[in-house]
């Protein structure tokens, strides 16, 4: 123990009969939020009801809905594949993937299916989900983008060091460089070329062997072929000592998409940072003037617990916690978040105000109309969200059209093949 006091508090723990805990506490590192995600692997934890109380909703007495966050999701064939694959799973009512937050709503029948069984079904196909929470996604669009810009870095590197030994060899006329020479320049880009296969593009090869199981043909196998087939050939060449190589195509190849799939990526998690800032527009307490206009004495209560008709005080600088109609005094309002106007409106007392919106005058005394989910600001939301999830008939369309697509482009480039091949 660091001191007495730990010493103290460990020992009524113990004598309290308390320490069955650390049995599970002990599993974990210091950075919960970060490794959860990792260490859970006893999934029917998720099917009990203190665990999902958090993030599980009762659609109706068998139907129960949960939001989950999903790993691995890097395109909107992933979207399709874990929509379609969960939907043909039993039990599962509906299934919507957002693509730009990475979260999932998942309703399910539980006498025919559990949240452990979901959660499994979705581990099968390659992806991680687990229990939605603002903490959680944080930390993993921090790991997704700290792991996808190394992988960028290292591309980039291996792309400068390898057109430096490729660079003579558009250089110079033909004959110029000797054989030996040559040959030790392929040898030194291969092991240059060597690292950003194996490391930086193992996101194509993973997410081709993810289609692959799951029957199907994505984007990424096309990338994945590509980049596979041209380093078995200049590997060949550079062993041979025979015909061309293409190390620098290769590492260039994959320094583009992996800066287009890491700008994409920051482009999503900024639009979700957005969407999670407007959700937690609102303050968690407000000032309650129990005995207004008879006193001024405010009370800190949680802003969840105001009713309507009950008044409060919103200092300047403040955020407004619930819609309702001034009673006392008039302000300048911010009302940015909601509209986008960045002038201050003048309210007086008997006009309106928006939960969301900054007190910038004078404090004001405000009649309590709208708390919580029925506030102005909970609706946007929830339309915001509604929109994310929902998508148009022809993306549908698109989805499911897209990986006979690549099926079909593989087989016309390989008869195209063939043709050239022969006399």
């Amino acid at each position: 123990m660091c001191c007495a006091g730990c010493a103290a508090v460990a020992s009524a723990i113990v004598d309290a009969g308390l320490d069955n805990y650390y049995a599970r506490r002990d599993n974990y590192p210091e950075s919960r939020v970060d490794a959860l995600p990792e260490l859970i692997t006893d999934l029917s934890l998720f099917d009990r009801p203190e665990v999902q109380a958090g993030f599980v909703t009762s659609a109706s007495a068998e139907h129960r809905e949960a939001a989950l966050i999903l790993e691995g999701i890097t395109c909107p064939a992933c979207v399709w594949l874990n929509e379609t694959h969960l939907a043909r799973q039993p039990g599962i009512v509906a299934v919507r993937i957002n693509y730009t937050t990475n979260r999932a709503l998942v309703r399910w029948d539980t006498r025919l299916t559990s949240l452990s069984a979901i959660l499994a079904a979705t581990r099968d196909i390659g992806y991680r989900a687990y229990p939605y929470d603002a903490q959680s996604l944080e930390a993993a669009q921090r790991r997704e983008a700290r792991g996808l810009l190394a992988r960028f870095a290292i591309a980039g590197l291996g792309m400068l060091q390898v057109m430096m030994y490729a660079l003579p060899g558009y250089l110079a006329e033909d004959g110029r460089i000797a054989n030996e020479l040559g040959s030790l320049m392929h040898w030194a880009a291969l092991m240059l070329t060597l690292p950003v296969v194996l490391y930086s593009a193992f996101p194509f090869f993973s997410g081709t062997w993810r289609d692959l199981r799951a029957g199907r043909v994505g984007m990424d196998v096309p990338v994945a072929l590509a980049i596979a087939l041209a380093f078995s050939a200049s590997v060949l060449a550079t062993i041979t000592a025979e015909g061309a190589v293409y190390f620098d195509s290769i590492v260039m190849f994959v320094f583009l998409l992996l800066g287009a799939r890491y700008l994409e990526l920051r482009a999503r998690q900024k639009s979700a940072s957005h969407l999670e800032s407007l959700s937690r527009a609102v303050p968690a307490t407000a000032n309650l003037l129990p005995h207004f206009p008879n006193a001024m004495d405010a009370e800190l209560v949680p802003a969840g617990a105001l009713v309507e008709a009950q008044y409060v005080l919103v200092r300047p600088g403040e955020t407004f916690p619930v819609d309702g109609q001034i009673e006392q005094g008039e302000t300048e309002v911010d009302e940015a978040l909601l509209t986008g106007e960045s002038m201050l409106v003048r309210r007086h007392k008997g006009e309106r105000v928006v939960g969301g919106s900054v007190n910038r005058g004078n404090p004001v005394v405000v009649c309590v109309e709208q708390v919580g989910e029925h506030t102005m600001l909970s609706a946007i939301v929830k339309l915001m969200e509604r929109a994310a999830f929902s998508r148009p008939r022809l993306q549908e369309i698109t989805d499911r059209v897209a990986a006979r697509f690549v099926a079909v482009v593989l087989i016309i480039g390989r008869l195209r093949h063939r043709l050239v091949a022969c006399p």
